[in-house]
């Protein structure tokens, strides 16, 4: 199983959280971004729908498959201030 984890960063004179090099948006405050993350874990540890992905590889060959919606990751969100 995957896993992820989300980073409590300061950011544009705030703070925000990021999953590689992707920000959210920025919070005012250390606990209004920690809360915001924590909530964004949740939600990816949530199982969905099966669904169809059609995608191509580094190859440039396409692949398709069906995600069941069961396979989440696990989520953690780390303080990196």
């Amino acid at each position: 199983m995957a896993q992820i984890t989300y980073h409590i960063v300061e950011h544009d004179g705030g703070f925000a959280y990021k999953l590689d090099d992707v920000f959210s948006e920025t919070f005012g405050t250390h606990d209004e971004a920690f809360l915001a993350a924590r909530a964004a874990a949740m939600r990816q540890q949530r199982p969905g729908e099966a669904a169809g992905i059609v995608w191509e590889d580094a190859a440039g060959k396409w692949h398709a498959e069906v995600s069941s919606g069961s396979d989440r990751p696990q989520t953690a969100v780390q303080d990196d201030t």
